[in-house]
């Protein structure tokens, strides 16, 4: 056999696998058993090109980290299945928060009986994202200006927590909203809105190294200097009906996507 042919065959095998996940995440995304409003924010959110820019994989052990209302777990929690692992690591599950997240996981126990549940308490420093060097991904979604509102120390003892619970060669996969570089960002990001150079210089302070950036969560309409910060826009509407068409109008904010390995 000719080492063109090989080549071909080795690639097609791996385009083949590819597409199989491909497939499988695009089955767990389009699931009717998710809430119509979480579908209607597939537009905004792009959560197969955005898991697939990360490099997710169903033998993976993920960690998402405060996942809030559970969004995007719905969505790991169906394609990692059984074949891989998902710890959530947010509210203490003794809090009301925690309890209510359990609550809801008990209520699907199809969906979300394999999912392991840890804890991160940015502001009391207490974080349990499982044991050190076991996680192939860690996953943060729109949670960085809230760690950044409490301190700059207290937001680097999280990315270092996301970095201790790697393996070397592991992902950390961050979204968040984006400020343009050319506009002042105060140190707790009352608006909402963060540098991506600032999350950058962030996560490589801690050991982490920029894999690559995505344009896939960008949105060239929002300007980012909204009465109320970003939470005028969909889906938070702060400002109610004042200019709620305006805000219809730009959709969901525009968000940084980056990749960052552990070396």
């Amino acid at each position: 056999m000719g080492k063109t042919l090989l080549a071909v065959m080795l690639l097609a095998g791996v385009s083949g696998v590819a597409a199989a996940a491909d497939a499988t995440l695009q089955a767990a995304v389009a699931g009717t058993w998710r809430a119509p409003e979480n579908r209607a924010r597939d537009v905004w959110r792009h959560p197969v090109e955005t898991l697939g820019f990360f490099g997710i994989r169903q033998d993976q052990t993920v960690v998402e980290l405060v996942p809030g209302g559970g969004w995007y777990t719905e969505i790991l929690a169906t394609y990692l299945g059984e074949k891989g692992r998902l710890l959530v690591a947010g509210a203490d599950p003794a809090s009301p928060g925690g309890q209510r997240q359990q609550q809801r996981f008990a209520a699907r126990p199809a969906v979300y009986g394999a999912v392991k549940v840890g804890m991160l308490d940015a502001k009391a420093g207490r974080f349990d994202f499982g044991p050190p060097g076991s996680a192939d991904l860690v996953l943060t979604f729109r949670n960085t200006h809230n760690w950044v509102e409490l301190g700059e120390a207290q937001t680097r003892a999280v990315y270092k927590a996301a970095f201790d619970a790697l393996k070397p060669g592991g992902v950390l996969g961050v979204t968040d909203h984006r400020l343009p570089e050319s506009r002042p960002q105060d140190a707790t990001a009352s608006t909402g809105y963060l540098h991506q150079s600032y999350v950058v210089k962030l996560a490589e302070s801690v050991g982490f190294k920029l894999a690559g950036s995505s344009e896939i969560n960008a949105n060239p309409k929002d300007t980012a200097d909204h009465e109320g910060g970003v939470w005028a826009l969909p889906p938070t509407w702060t400002n109610k009906d004042k200019d709620r068409e305006k805000y219809a109008a730009i959709g969901e904010s525009d968000r940084m996507t980056l990749k960052f390995v552990k070396p």
